[in-house]
């Protein structure tokens, strides 16, 4: 009987952590004195260098995590923690048990993908609304079923006061087993390379052959963000607020989506 009872107790601390909204804001870090050194940057330094060569990670931020002693650390792979000197590495979730339940790692994604997103503003290929209420930003590709279907509702969308950013994500990945550039990344290169390229996208994705062009659009810069902030499949849709929403979502319910995260902002 105990038995039966601790996991039923176990179960519904999971179910807790698995319902929680990822628009929990982040908490102020606590006092970190205790465990991390005061010439923080030094030991940062060593840290970074340590994951660097280790790992091999690219590391574009570290700082002290709303944990005592544990370091918060954006990399291209994505987002760890790491001890104060460096020694253990973690993947996963950091959750703050303040007044309300809330998902620290979400938030601290949230605007890794807001200066992402800024960052590439000029490089997406953009269906605005023509009564914009709402923005969003996607992971897309040009083979994937979802996708497609949600560019063949664009319409929609934008008749929704929705306007859709497209950001370049080859499923495949930028190079094949033989590291040359996969057939995805050439294609997708090609479209971002158009002089028309909402034209070239709409064309692609209704099934027609992409004609080869080559320029300097960062289709592996953004892969690669794609890739820091979580991505794991297209379509893959962002808010404003740096909320990422996995998979596609039929304009009726993404609108009904958008609504209420903009009220309870």
């Amino acid at each position: 009987m105990f038995k039966k009872s601790l996991w039923l107790v176990s179960l519904a601390v999971l179910s807790l952590f698995n319902t929680l909204s990822v628009h929990a804001k982040a908490t102020t870090p606590v006092n970190n004195s205790v465990m991390l050194p005061a010439a923080q940057s030094t030991e940062y330094a060593a840290v970074k260098a340590k994951l660097m060569t280790t790992l091999g990670f690219n590391v574009d931020s570290i700082k002290a995590s709303p944990m005592a002693g544990v370091l918060e650390v954006i990399t291209e792979q994505g987002l760890f923690y790491a001890s104060a000197d460096g020694n253990f590495l973690l993947h996963g979730k950091m959750y703050g048990l303040g007044k309300n339940v809330s998902n620290l790692t979400e938030a601290s994604l949230a605007q890794v993908r807001i200066d992402g997103m800024a960052k590439f503003a000029n490089d997406m290929i953009v269906y605005p609304a023509k009564n914009e209420k709402h923005v969003i930003t996607v992971f897309t590709d040009i083979t994937c079923s979802y996708c497609r279907k949600m560019h063949q509702q664009m319409a929609e969308y934008n008749d929704k006061g929705i306007t859709v950013r497209y950001l370049a994500y080859p499923r495949a990945g930028v190079k094949d087993q033989t590291g040359a550039y996969s057939r995805g990344f050439k294609d997708l290169r090609s479209i971002w390379c158009h002089e028309d390229a909402q034209t070239a996208l709409t064309k692609a994705k209704n099934g027609a052959n992409v004609a080869a062009r080559i320029c300097d659009a960062p289709i592996e810069a953004e892969f690669n963000f794609g890739r820091q902030v979580g991505v794991s499949g297209t379509p893959a849709i962002m808010l404003s607020d740096g909320m990422m929403i996995p998979g596609y979502q039929a304009p009726d319910k993404l609108f009904q989506l958008l609504e209420a995260v903009q009220k309870n902002s």
